[in-house]
């Protein structure tokens, strides 16, 4: 059970509805989390609250419910599964940041690892803000076996070593002085982010499966249908370019500046407003040739083959247009 795996903190969350007085909440969690929202509704409801759980898709912290929870006379926003990146403080409806820790045990997959960082001796080591606490250890076992490691630190991130799905400058601080980077935690998307994000070899310890690989050949796979992308969108005449509407995702001056260049080079463009970027979405436009999203990132990067026409991150739009070359591209990360 997710239960035992992360620590939800409960009597925090109670302690905060109780010092603020709230009486309605907005409980938003990820995936991996939404089994234990009925759970969690209780906690909430037991202290005072009613509890309101989105259902809507969470994808990180720039993607709080900030409207809904205006529209919906909400007090306080319970965000689980990331830490804080838009300050609280800011937002229309105070939010609290649940991490949502992992109590598994990460040794096994890091000793796994060992073997695959074998070719290397200068390692630097990344994770999630659920495993974050776990980095000291990681970094104990690597030592042990000879390696220095290096864990990156970022104004931008809470954490040392912590990355987000869109956000690398942890570990690109750290990118010239390390051969190959170590990723503890589970699923490939941070780990694919990591090796896209630095170019260096990038090998994973999921200490949920208790194995460990390389995501090299994979992101190798994403590089090649990114050039294929940027190649078709060369020829394109006419660009959407896409501005977000989530919190965390709303570039207007980049998408502006975007368009300008555009049209700069003889092509034309006219600015999409989306909160979700979707294929379906994007099929109702059809005399588009191509797509720059200045929202997230990875919907690019991840998603590319889902989408019937070329659609770029901000980087790959610079190099349709001849502004920047792809090995430059490759240099500075394409996260």
């Amino acid at each position: 059970m997710s239960d035992d795996l992360f620590e939800l903190e409960e009597n925090r969350v109670r302690s905060e509805i109780e010092k603020r007085g709230a009486k309605r909440i907005l409980l938003q969690l990820p995936d991996g989390l939404r089994a234990e929202a009925p759970r969690l509704a209780t906690v909430i409801e037991a202290a005072g609250a009613k509890a309101l759980v989105s259902g809507d898709p969470c994808y990180g912290p720039c993607d709080l419910p900030l409207l809904e929870a205006v529209n919906l006379e909400v007090d306080l926003i319970v965000h689980y599964g990331h830490s804080e990146m838009t300050r609280a403080e800011d937002a229309a409806v105070p939010v609290i940041f649940m991490e949502a820790r992992t109590n598994i045990d990460v040794r096994p997959s890091v000793e796994k690892a060992l073997d695959l960082l074998k070719p290397w001796r200068k390692i630097g080591l990344a994770t999630t803000v659920q495993h974050v606490h776990k980095l000291d250890e990681a970094k104990g076992i690597l030592a042990e076996a000879g390696k220095t490691v290096y864990i990156g630190h970022s104004q931008r991130m809470k954490h040392a070593g912590q990355v987000l799905g869109c956000d690398y400058s942890s570990v690109r601080s750290i990118r010239n002085k390390v051969e190959a980077f170590l990723f503890v935690g589970g699923g490939r998307f941070h780990a694919l982010g990591l090796s896209l994000a630095t170019s260096k070899p990038t090998i994973v310890a999921d200490p949920f499966e208790n194995r460990a690989y390389s995501i090299d050949d994979d992101a190798q796979k994403i590089l090649r249908k990114r050039w294929a992308a940027i190649s078709e969108a060369k020829e394109a005449v006419s660009f959407g370019v896409i501005m977000g509407l989530k919190p965390g995702q709303s570039r207007i001056g980049a998408a502006f500046r975007v368009k300008e260049d555009l049209e700069t080079k003889g092509k034309s463009a006219v600015l999409l407003v989306l909160r979700e970027v979707t294929p379906a979405a994007l099929m109702q436009f059809p005399t588009i040739d191509a797509y720059v999203n200045t929202a997230c990132p990875r919907i690019a990067l991840d998603d590319s083959v889902a989408f019937a026409k070329p659609l770029l991150t901000v980087k790959e739009a610079y190099v349709a247009l001849g502004d920047t070359s792809w090995e430059d591209l490759l240099k500075e990360g394409m996260v």
